[in-house]
């Protein structure tokens, strides 16, 4: 291909030239094919091989140079001899004699370097090629992974490293597709220092000698999570439609999808760190100093800059981080720099503090860039002024409720311990600073774990968990959302009403209407914000706490921050979050209390207490007033909170636990002691607890303080990092939702065992197929959006779905009747027929019903199905899928009819016999048994007309007489056999043939005279008025004759000897009896089907689709 021009210093180091002319050589690397370069070329093939992916290039080139120059241009490369012979002989016939013409060796060197990329652009347009930032390497390297894999351009190749794959072969490795991955782990063995282990539910493969492990790993494991996510939730497949792109110049080694999920992957990091909201896409980040005023000092740190904020962490943990919204800035300026602070810049905010960065490197570039952003986000809040202004609530009373939160209307007076907290916090903000801004050090840590005042709880849990930046940022947004969802009904609401009453009724606040309504709104608000998680139980009380402490809006953008970014995925019909950080904890427990592990894991009890403990962040194991204490400290630091809480629990329970001998003790060990944890500084009234209700009436535990509690959980577990919890969650992730996909399978089995003939194990490889059929499609494409066929929120049996391109897959693979040219047309009708609703798709319960019934059908099941996949598809489009094996012939008859609009369709039919039968052993006798029954049929069919035409003739003697309806010219049997037979074979003729090929099944008679037409026309299908004609139309390289409701000038017709009889028809019984009548029929159609064979098939045939073929593939690796 031709490249963009690329300046080379050494032309002959590795290469071989084989041809050269004054302006260009041709050369082919060392070590390539035959004749490589002997010593020199094994070791350059060697290299090229065991060298990092950058080494790897195409093993032809054409390179530029004029005459008096040392320096060569790369023009050129190709794979192979002939691509780049074409390019060689086309510079020769087209360039080098206009090359003579210049005197300047300039002039010619801008004139073939402008040439070349005028190639390049000609190309791309007329190839429709879109401009991306890889480089030609990578390209190349793309092109080989399709070629090697049989991959569809769909596919994108991310990156590849050199490798090793232990079964003695080395090869590219790269993450292909993930759905069927159970564990990808990075592992080290005195043998294999690095190695990657990649486990299915089928085997494992061991990959090792990686250059760069941790960036292999790294890029492995968030395919992994993104696949994860997809099969979790149906916008995953939407979200990678839109990778973020990097502003800065990265690294041309690698590719453009690349850099984007390199990009994709900072920013959830940034996110996470700073607790942004989910569209926050971060634009850089670089090394500076932070001036700090309480303690008067140069922090060394990072500054990240995004759309909408700046932020700084230090680089010595828990020491300093800040978090400034370009929204609360007014000015952005340089400094003057100075020995002690160089390249300073100053940003100042509306509450008067100014912050001072220094040591940075591009200070222009960033101040900026900063501007930039600053000038957007001015005219974003102009525009929701705006916006909000115009919002006018039409409920006077709802709005003031809005402004009220619960506990001013039921707490008592503050006590001494609480105005002593209060004025502590009052301290750090005149020291620290208030509001989103405030500098959060160790010492807003340690008031932290001491309590947060009562009045000020709501406040500094916006704060901390970013809801306040949301809600900041979405003015308006809550008020109208409650008033578009005011009476509205649907199943979350229905939840909603069942459990309002069960959130914290022991709280006063919750015992009026007041408190119900309040949280009547924001659940039911929540619910309309976010339909894919709608209500979850637990929702209602955790958001029960929220409205004691904050205003109703305030309360609704905390939910939203708890279930969208703090507790992902915990909140729905499937509660995986709660599941992934189940499996976490019972890491973290096996990690730092190993002797209690095993017998946690013996009783069971780790599984039922993590979930009740971690969904409602122990609201509902613990009083209330003390565990709105690990509110406190979950919202500032995360879910590392309630993981080293969870574990202090069962470090203080070690002895009991261990002495219990089933879960049931060991419940109520740990309830006794949750029960017993207080809150002596809580000024709330005393609130009996449920939970202790539950318990047994034994000695009660001595009380536990829970700010001992949880000072003694960071004291003995603090060193749990967030990083680490991420990269355990992955891990669990991979296991929960494979583990849930395989619930789901047994599910789907269990519900459709009873009503097919399959096995369970036959139902499972059948399910697994048809899965990876509607996987595949979604990712790389498919006639149906893939959000429409996939959707986990569904029951289990419409999960996945099919469309028709999908469907015709599956068929050719599994179904018997798939044979020949017509297989793809029979596909079609067959999966017109299992559509009950009509919404282009299928579940797995009617692929199995229309597979059983070719399976394990009988053959008037077989003969039934076969008839109505035939009927014209306006006729059936009505008509529901009845169980084939349960219909009676009496209703079958009338469901099931040829009349006159469907006589094409019976050549259709006779079609599809003779497709179906090629290639069988018996394929002979089955021919001619066809052409007997079909023999027949016709003279039913034309017996039944004569009856309808006679009957029709008494009533419309008005009507115009034509000679077909007074006259039958019998046809010879054995020519109407023919006929049929040659109009089977229509694909074999050529298109010229396509005019005379509509009138092949006319006998010799009818075509001898033109005026007249015979009763006996085969061709009759709809009408005897001359503007409704046949139309041929090309179906999968196949003329089939259809029916043309409104015929156009345009179209080609028949002539009117060929006129259309209406009372044309054949009843599925005369069919029967007809196929009946010849044995090589009845026996295949009777003939057992091996379902076990087909499947093994299937498996292999999508097993070898994907699997390594270099047969063809003349480009070595090492090339």
């Amino acid at each position: 291909m031709w490249v963009s021009p690329e300046d080379v210093l050494l032309a002959g180091a590795l290469w071989i030239t084989e041809r050269a002319n004054p302006y260009f050589i041709l050369q082919k690397r060392k070590g390539h094919g035959d004749g490589g370069g002997g010593l020199a070329g094994l070791l350059v093939g060697t290299l090229d091989v065991v060298l990092d992916s950058s080494a790897r290039m195409a093993p032809y080139r054409i390179l530029y140079q004029t005459p008096d120059s040392l320096v060569y241009w790369t023009i050129a490369h190709g794979t192979s001899r002939k691509e780049i012979t074409e390019h060689w002989e086309w510079l020769e016939h087209n360039l080098l004699q206009t090359l003579s013409i210049f005197e300047n060796e300039n002039d010619i060197t801008t004139f073939v370097k402008g040439k070349v990329q005028g190639i390049i652009a000609e190309y791309n347009k007329n190839h429709d090629v879109k401009e991306d930032d890889d480089t030609d390497k990578f390209k190349e390297a793309s092109a080989k992974f399709r070629k090697l894999f049989g991959m569809p351009e769909e596919e994108k190749l991310v990156n590849y490293y050199s490798c090793s794959y232990w079964k003695g072969k080395t090869l590219y490795y790269t993450i292909i597709t993930v759905y069927n991955i159970t564990q990808l782990e990075k592992s080290a063995t005195l043998l294999l220092p690095d190695v990657i282990k990649v486990s299915t539910r089928i085997n494992e493969h061991v990959f090792s000698v990686f250059l760069n492990i941790n960036e292999t790993f790294k890029l492995a494991e968030q395919l992994a999570n993104i696949a994860m996510r997809q099969l979790l939730d149906n916008k995953g497949f939407e979200q990678d439609r839109s990778l973020p792109k990097l502003k800065k110049k990265s690294p041309k080694k690698v590719s453009a999808l690349k850099r984007d999920l390199d990009a994709r992957a900072k920013s959830e990091r940034y996110r996470a760190l700073f607790r942004l909201p989910k569209d926050e896409k971060l634009d850089g980040h670089t090394d500076c100093t932070l001036w700090t005023p309480f303690n008067k000092m140069h922090i060394l740190g990072q500054m990240f800059v995004s759309t909408n904020y700046i932020c700084f962490t230090s680089k010595e943990e828990t020491l300093c981080s800040l978090i400034i919204p370009l929204r609360e800035v007014t000015i952005v300026e340089k400094a003057d720099s100075s020995n002690v602070l160089p390249s300073p810049v100053s940003i100042s905010t509306k509450n008067r503090m100014t912050f001072l960065f220094a040591n940075l490197k591009d200070r222009d570039f960033l101040v900026q860039r900063i501007s930039d952003f600053l000038q957007q986000t001015t005219s974003k809040i102009h525009l929701e002024r705006e916006l909000t202004g115009s919002l006018n609530s039409s409920d006077d009373e709802v709005k003031n409720l809005l402004l009220l939160h619960l506990m001013k209307l039921f707490s008592l007076p503050a006590q001494a311990k609480e105005f002593l907290k209060e004025q502590a916090w009052k301290n750090h903000f005149t020291e620290f600073g208030q509001g989103v801004c405030m500098y959060r050090t160790e010492k807003t840590k340690e008031l932290v774990l001491k309590g947060i005042p009562e009045n000020m709880r709501g406040e500094l849990w916006l704060l901390f968990s970013g809801a306040i930046n949301e809600m900041a940022t979405h003015p308006g947004y809550y008020e109208d959302l409650v008033e578009k969802s005011m009476g509205k009904y649907n199943l979350a609401t229905e939840e909603i009403e069942r459990d309002l009453h069960r959130s914290l009724p022991e709280h006063p606040a919750f015992q009026n209407e007041m408190g119900i309504a309040a949280l009547r709104r924001v659940l039911t608000a929540y619910a309309f914000r976010n339909p894919n998680i709608g209500y979850c139980q637990a929702m209602n009380i955790v958001t029960s706490v929220l409205l004691l402490y904050a205003k109703e809006e305030e309360a609704f953008w905390l939910l939203v921050a708890l279930c969208e970014r703090m507790l992902p995925d915990y909140y729905n019909t499937r509660v995986v979050g709660a599941l992934v950080d189940q499996g976490v904890f019972e890491e973290l427990a096996r990690e730092y209390v190993p002797q209690l592990y095993d017998c946690m894991q013996d009783l069971g009890v780790i599984s039922t207490i993590s979930l009740s403990w971690f969904l409602t962040l122990f609201l509902s194991v613990m009083p209330f007033e003390s565990a709105v204490v690990v509110v406190d400290c979950f919202f500032y630091d995360g879910i590392k909170v309630i993981f080293q809480l969870a574990l202090s629990v069962l470090h203080a329970n070690i002895h009991q636990l261990l002495g219990c001998k089933d879960d049931g003790e060991a419940m109520t060990v740990l309830g006794r002691y949750l029960d017993s944890v207080t809150n002596k500084d809580s000024t709330l009234p005393p609130i009996p607890h449920l939970h202790s209700l539950l318990t047994d009436n034994g000695e009660p535990h001595p009380e536990v303080d829970i700010f001992k509690l949880v000072r003694s959980s960071y004291e003995k577990f603090g060193s749990i990092r967030a990083d680490v919890i991420e990269q355990m969650r992955f891990k669990q992730r991979l296991r929960v939702i494979q583990t849930i996909e395989d619930t789901t399978k047994r599910n789907v089995v269990r519900t459709i065992v009873t009503e097919t003939a399959f096995s369970i194990d036959e139902l499972e490889e059948l399910y697994v197929l048809f899965k990876a059929e509607h996987l595949t499609s979604c990712y790389w494409g498919g006639s149906s959006n893939p959000t429409e066929r996939h959707d986990p929120s569904l029951p289990y049996l419409e999960q996945y779905r099919i469309d028709v391109e999908q469907f015709k897959g599956l068929f050719n693979l599994l179904f018997p009747w798939a044979n020949g040219a017509h297989s793809d047309p029979l596909a079609v009708r067959f999966f017109r027929l299992l559509d009950h609703n009509g919404d282009t798709l299928i579940n797995f319960r009617e692929f199995i019903n229309g597979l059983g019934v070719l399976c394990h059908g009988d053959l008037t099941e077989k003969l039934k199905l076969l008839y109505k996949m035939h009927v014209i598809p306006g006729e059936c489009a009505s008509m529901q899928f009845i169980h084939l094996g349960k219909s009676s012939l009496g209703n079958f008859r009338k469901m099931f009819n040829f009349n006159g609009k469907c006589y094409s369709q019976f050549i259709e039919f006779c079609k599809t016999l003779y497709s179906m039968f090629s290639e069988d052993v018996a394929e002979q006798e089955l021919y001619h048994a066809t052409a007997t029954v079909t023999s027949l049929l016709l003279e039913m069919g034309e017996v039944g007309k004569l009856f309808s035409s006679s009957g029709r003739r008494d009533h419309n003697m008005e009507d115009k007489p034509e000679s077909s309806m007074c006259r039958r010219d019998v046809a010879d049997p054995k020519t109407t056999q023919e006929a049929v037979s040659d109009n089977i074979k229509l694909e074999d003729s050529s298109p010229k043939d396509t005019g005379t090929s509509s009138a092949m099944l006319i006998s010799d008679d009818e075509t001898k005279d033109d005026t007249s037409m015979s009763s006996y026309s085969v061709l009759s299908a709809g009408s005897h008025e001359l503007d409704e004609k046949l139309q041929c139309e090309d179906i999968a390289d196949d003329t089939v004759l259809v029916r043309s409701d409104s015929g156009s000038d345009g179209e080609r017709g028949l002539p009117h000897s060929t006129s259309i009889d209406k009372d044309w028809a054949i009843t599925f019984e005369q069919f029967l009896a007809s196929v009946l009548t010849e044995q090589a029929l009845v026996h295949y159609f009777e003939k057992p089907v091996d379902v076990a064979a087909r499947i093994t098939n299937a498996k292999n045939v999508r097993k070898v689709g994907r699997s390594l073929s270099t047969s063809d593939y003349e480009i070595s690796l090492s090339g």
